[in-house]
Order: structure tokens, then C-alpha cells, then sequence
């Protein structure tokens, strides 16, 4: 990998713990590097973070935002014989759970597990011809008793994560890592929140940052960022399913093919003025983009209905197998969506912003 700072983010923010409740570890990183590029930062009392980058405080308040949390799971039950049951975090499908990797971010520090799996020797014929449900499955630590895994300081209500490290792929454009949904936005914000201050001339203010608990029912971090930040206008920072796989329809993102232009999902439309204002600099620009219609929702979704309405959009890429172990995202779709992002705010001043409202 050609770039040392990206390379870095990437690295420090998809191997943190942070789970949806549990972002500490991930909003530790953040502030770090924020920190670096403003001394003005903000929290809403759930944890999601910002700093502000001040241009011109006569344009319009933008609110760019990645989320901190990845799908994981909580220590719901310890066994007396040191089985550990899980609550989930996020949506997860139990095919993709059987023998994995997990670490439980107990009190006295990372615990290495396994889920378990049943070995295809002692399967019996119903068990072969349907999935295991979730609610079956425990964590094995390797102890024998309850007492050895409250030594550890292991207790429920404790967050575990998956496991899988950064790795270039055989195709070096491609890179695997456990969490890019969605530390692909917080590392994109923090790249902002660089080039902002390095380029400090914009027309706007900007609050950029990553909130918290985007994975669970509500989109919750983004309802109380918004109510704290009260922004005129919105720029979520997502990654998606991508579609270039065999088994799945190809309707959605391919890798390679350049960032995602969300239009549609179950809980949004993209408003008219703010979809040709990013299409238009794309075209011009040259900067390759896919349409999307998504099944899933993001935080635009709710910071959409803030106050009498926020213009909001999701500045995507395309990652497969996300809301699993390991997933894949190409370093050009990730270029793509940061030179869209840096463009467009760029752009937004007060008549811009004016301009895109429906009037």
C-alpha cells in the first residue's frame, strides 16, 4: 500500500474493538487524529464525536459523518462448565458464524474464542439439513468451569468482536479486513478533517466525525448528533453490499467500479437538488460512480427528518460480505468516493446549498 498515513487509519481503526454500544475504543482513535486537525471538538451524550472545521461561517452547517460501531455480539450467559451464550449486535446471518474467530473485550483485557461448531462426524441427519440457530451457538475460551472464565474477567453485558486482520489481497487494489462497515467512513472523515485543515479555505462550516450504534433498530448516534449539531445539510460516509459475487443479483455496487450513488433505500430518497450536484461533479471530475438502490438503511435516513428537514446523502462503496468475519473493499472506490466527498464541499456554499432545497 502506496500510502503510509491510509495505510495507518486503516490498520489502527478496523482492528479496534467497537461494537454497537461499544464504540470507546474507536472514538479513542478518532479524537486522536481530530485532535490533530482541530481543537474544537463535540460529543452528544450517547458518544458520537466531531470536530469542527470553520470556513466561511456565513455558509451552510455540514454534518459528514461515518458510524464507529461494526456488528458484534455481547455476553449474554457464562455455562458452569465456561461456555459463554452471545447476544447479537447488529444483523448477522448464522451461516456465516460456525467456527469463527471472536475476542471478548473482558476487564483485564482481550480474550481469544471460538464459536462452536459441531463437527460433521457427529451430525445427525436433521442436524446436516438445517442451520444451527444462533440462539445454540456459545463461545468457547478454552476453560472447563465458570469460576476460570470470571478469573478472566469475563462477565455478561461485555462486548466481543470478530477477528480478522488487514490484509492486502492478491490483487493489491482489494482489501480485506474485518469492520469496513463501517470504519471506511470514519477513516474517510478523518481524511477530510486533515484536508480541511491543510486546505483551510472552504465555505462552509463543517462538523465531520463518526457516530455511534448506526447498527441496531433507530440509527440511534445519528438522531442525537443531529439534534446536537442541527445541520442544513447531511453527508453519511457508508459502506454497502456489494453485488459482484456469485449467488446474488448483480443490482448493486461492483468492487472496482467507483463509489456508490445512493438513490433509494426503504427509509430515504435522495432529494433531486442534492442528487445532480453530486452527479454533475462526478461527471465533471471524472470520478467513476455506480447507482444503488438499497435494501438497508444508513444514518441519512433519520438525520433526514431533523428539525424542518435536512438534505441528506450517502457517499458509499461497495464491500463484500460485509456483516461478516472478513470483508473486501477496492482502494479505488475508496479514492472515488474521497474526491467526490473533498469536491463537494469544496462547492457548498450558501447558494449552493440554497439552490438544492425545494422550492
Amino acid at each position: 500500500m502506496n500510502n503510509p498515513f491510509q495505510r495507518e487509519i486503516w490498520n489502527r481503526l478496523t482492528q479496534a474493538p467497537g461494537a454497537a454500544g461499544f464504540e470507546g475504543p474507536v472514538r479513542d482513535i478518532m479524537r486522536e487524529y481530530i485532535s490533530t486537525y482541530t481543537s474544537e471538538i463535540v460529543y452528544d451524550n450517547l458518544g458520537s464525536i466531531f470536530g469542527v472545521m470553520r470556513g466561511d461561517e456565513n455558509g451552510p452547517k455540514i454534518m459528514v459523518a461515518g458510524h464507529m460501531d461494526e456488528v458484534g455480539f455481547m455476553v449474554s450467559r457464562i455455562s458452569d462448565k465456561g461456555f459463554i451464550s452471545f447476544q447479537t449486535l447488529g444483523g448477522w446471518w448464522g451461516q456465516v458464524l460456525l467456527a469463527q474467530r471472536v475476542q471478548i473485550v473482558s476487564d483485564k483485557g482481550i480474550i481469544e474464542g471460538v464459536i462452536s461448531s459441531i463437527p460433521p462426524h457427529v451430525l445427525s441427519d436433521d442436524q446436516r439439513n438445517r442451520p444451527m440457530d444462533i440462539r445454540n451457538m456459545y463461545i468457547d475460551i478454552g476453560v472447563d468451569s465458570r469460576a476460570e472464565v470470571e478469573r478472566l474477567g469475563i462477565r455478561p453485558g461485555q462486548q466481543i468482536v470478530p477477528v480478522c486482520p488487514l490484509q492486502e489481497m492478491a490483487n493489491p487494489d482489494r482489501i480485506m479486513s474485518k469492520a469496513w462497515d463501517n470504519r471506511y467512513g470514519c477513516s474517510l472523515a478523518v481524511e477530510l478533517a486533515k484536508e480541511l485543515h491543510e486546505r483551510p479555505e472552504h465555505p462552509n462550516v463543517v462538523y465531520v466525525g463518526a457516530t455511534v450504534q448506526e447498527e441496531l433498530s433507530g440509527t440511534r448516534g445519528a438522531k442525537t448528533a443531529a439534534a446536537m449539531i442541527d445541520p442544513d445539510l447531511f453527508l453519511a460516509l457508508d459502506a454497502s453490499p456489494a453485488s459482484d459475487i456469485p449467488g446474488v443479483r448483480e443490482e448493486g455496487g461492483k468492487l472496482g467500479s467507483g463509489l456508490l450513488m445512493r438513490i433509494y433505500d426503504p427509509g430515504y430518497v435522495m432529494p433531486v437538488g442534492l442528487r445532480e450536484l453530486l452527479i454533475s461533479t462526478c461527471e465533471e471530475e471524472k470520478i467513476p460512480y455506480q447507482y444503488y438502490v438499497a435494501k438497508g438503511g444508513t444514518d441519512a435516513g433519520v438525520v433526514q427528518y431533523h428539525g424542518k428537514g435536512v438534505p441528506s446523502a450517502v457517499i458509499g462503496i461497495p464491500s463484500r460480505y460485509i456483516h461478516s468475519h472478513a470483508s473486501i473493499i477496492d482502494k479505488k472506490d475508496y479514492e472515488a468516493a474521497k474526491r467526490l466527498l473533498f469536491s463537494v464541499i469544496r462547492k457548498l456554499d450558501r447558494a449552493t446549498w440554497e439552490s438544492i432545497l425545494p422550492r
